[in-house]
């Protein structure tokens, strides 16, 4: 089957200023390094009427974070020189030179304790910390134009800000990269530094890895695209700053998991370029794509160079053709359009600039491989996918005729270990996510739940992983559910066990689709519901066993989905929950995709056997569990 293109229909006008398409170099997407290139030159532009009067800090319009407008300025600096320094070293210092002054003049003031725009210090646990990794980062990759030519004067000071690290408490996630990064950079610098802590930060974070690839953000189950924009992509960075000072096994382990990781990633993207949209911190956008440039960089990667251009650039040009950045060359607090329920209490107006992480491939030559081969197709424009990634408790399966990608959550809550509780967040307690939507902020949505008499929903909260494996993954919820779930194309079959008697309301809910334009259309009939956008893609839920009962309807929402303005979710309602339903829940746009032929049979020994609209049989054993829940606790009833 034919790929689908990533770009939209032809229209010469809709991204102005950027070079001519290169269909003969970039089949697939047309975009070449000039591309990067322009988009890089027009974001640094956009900062510049928000500078103030030293340029050491961008305040940029928008609500602060809870670090305050003071930190913010900084945050804009930081992740803009991250951005700019990649554009220096990429050009080789060909810039024009208003840039490289920019940023010193900055630097100069910033450090400075008695100027009026200077940053606030590196203290314990505060979000300097994070922007001081980014300024380490900037001043180590534009050393011979920036770093070289500085005062000495100004070096010190920058040292000096820098050094609040050395012996600073760091909240234990992440962050301990941070210190790792900033004190590295102050030891290329004959500054003072501790090697104990870089040596502690980076023993951390074996702590953290799970194999596969994945390493969990901390203590606990927090599997999301901080794997691959900071956990995976600064021990490349680390390893750059200290040179001959980093020891040659960490190098390699770390380079072993990279690798191992870009096998699995490469799938995270539709064939629009869109990354599937799971997990916090998201109006980062393209910042998904700096492991890709990061394996390239590093040798450190499985991938042909023209599909790790494919990949790259479908991303960047997915959020460029959807209005990223904004008229005013800004990246804003949002996805595509301003949308605040994808942002956290710490995300301020400049946060999204972490988003310049996804142009560390300017750093790789122009004649290097991945900017001069041709591209190379994704595997989404190919075949349809199916993996089952047991470190996260996931399951991933795309489809060529329509180059979605979905991701079937059984193991990512972000909850500390056990007793810590905390409410869900709908980023990662949902069921599923796909690269076509993004989760209700509220809703039902890709969510079962038992009702209260007052309607309330029950919360997943902690997700307790039964394995994954093959086409299929577990997990049970609060609540006393257990689900698993078993997936074939665009079909996800979902079998769900009550372990506990109860009364209560029991309502499951399918994808949500969103659009700028209208409502999405809403059809139902006995046990089944459906919502399609005017483009084709439709969402369906489908009751297999159980759900003769059900009340079927597709709820509405205004301005609750990061993809579109208006939204609908099917949903199937009982009055009571029985021991054991079986749904069909299907995302697809592919007009040929059956939403027929589906079923469920129940045997004496509570087997259920699925049969699939294509014909495929799968059964689940009562009890099902294919591998060890990795952080234990009570197991429900009926589960072995």
């Amino acid at each position: 089957m034919t790929a689908p293109h990533v770009s939209l229909p032809d229209d010469p006008t809709h991204l102005p200023g950027l070079p001519p398409a290169d269909p003969a170099l970039s089949p697939l997407t047309g975009w070449t390094r000039a591309h990067w290139e322009a988009i890089a030159d027009r974001l640094l532009e956009g900062l510049l009427p928000y500078a103030t009067p030293g340029l050491a800090q961008y305040r940029l319009p928008g609500p602060p974070s809870h670090s305050g407008p003071w930190s913010d300025g900084l945050e804009g600096f930081a992740r803009s020189f991250l951005l700019a320094a990649f554009r220096i070293a990429g050009a080789g210092g060909r810039v024009g030179p208003s840039l490289i002054e920019r940023y010193a003049t900055g630097l100069a003031a910033g450090t400075d304790p008695h100027h009026p725009e200077h940053w606030p210090p590196v203290t314990d646990r505060a979000q300097p910390m994070v922007e001081a990794a980014s300024v380490a980062i900037a001043l180590h990759e534009s050393r011979p134009w920036l770093w070289d030519h500085l005062d000495d004067g100004v070096r010190q000071r920058v040292c000096a800000w820098l050094g609040g690290f050395v012996g600073a408490d760091v909240n234990d996630s992440n962050w301990r990269l941070f210190q790792v990064i900033t004190e590295e950079f102050l030891a290329s610098a004959g500054a003072r530094h501790s090697r104990a802590e870089i040596d502690a930060g980076l023993a951390r974070l074996d702590d953290w890895y799970r194999g596969e690839g994945w390493y969990t953000d901390g203590d606990g189950r927090k599997f999301d695209y901080y794997n691959a924009w900071a956990l995976h992509l600064y021990p490349v960075l680390w390893a750059r700053i200290a040179g001959t000072r980093a020891d040659p096994a960490t190098v390699a382990r770390h380079r072993a998991r990279l690798r191992e990781f870009l096998t699995v990633h490469q799938h995270f993207f539709g064939s629009d370029g869109a990354p599937v949209h799971q997990g916090r911190s998201l109006t980062y956008r393209f910042a998904t794509t700096a492991p890709l440039w990061a394996g390239a960089l590093a040798d450190a990667t499985p991938l042909p160079p023209g599909r790790t251009r494919r990949l790259a650039s479908g991303a960047l040009k997915h959020f460029a053709e959807r209005g990223v950045p904004d008229e005013r060359g800004l990246l804003t607090l949002g996805w595509y359009r301003p949308f605040r329920p994808v942002t956290q209490r710490y995300s301020g107006p400049a946060s999204p600039y972490w988003a310049s992480k996804a142009f560390l491939g300017l750093l790789l030559p122009a004649e290097h491989p991945v900017w001069t081969a041709p591209e190379e197709p994704a595997p989404v424009d190919t075949h349809d996918v199916g993996l089952a990634l047991h470190a996260p408790g996931w399951l991933l399966h795309s489809t060529t005729a329509d180059g979605i990608v979905r991701l079937v959550n059984h193991g990512s809550d972000r909850l500390p270990p056990p007793p810590a509780t905390d409410d869900d967040s709908p980023h990662y307690a949902r069921l599923a996510y796909s690269s076509a939507t993004a989760p209700e902020t509220p809703g039902p949505d890709n969510h079962i739940a038992l009702l209260s008499p007052d309607g309330t929903p029950s919360r997943r909260g902690r997700i307790h992983p039964l394995g994954a494996a093959g086409g299929r993954a577990g997990s049970w919820q609060e609540g006393r559910i257990e689900t698993v779930s078993l997936v074939r194309g665009p079909w996800e079959v979902r079998v769900h066990r009550f372990d506990v008697p109860t009364d209560s309301p029991v309502r499951e809910g399918g994808w949500a689709v969103a659009d700028d334009a209208a409502a999405p259309d809403a059809r139902t009939g006995p046990a089944r519901a459906v919502a399609r956008r005017a483009d084709g893609l439709t969402s369906a839920l489908v009751g297999l066993h159980g759900w003769d009962d059900a009340e079927a309807s597709v709820v509405r929402a205004v301005g609750r989905n990061a993809v579109g303005h208006h939204s609908a979710t099917p949903v199937l309602q009982l009055p009571q929950a029985p021991q054991l339903l079986v749904t069909l829940v299907v995302l697809s746009a592919d007009p040929h995709t059956s939403l027929t032929g589906a079923g469920a049979t129940v045997a004496a020994d509570g087997t259920v056997e699925v049969r699939f609209p294509d014909g495929t049989l799968e059964r689940v054993p009562a009890g099902f569990s294919d591998a060890p829940d990795p952080s234990p606790g009570p197991a429900p009833a009926g589960t072995g």
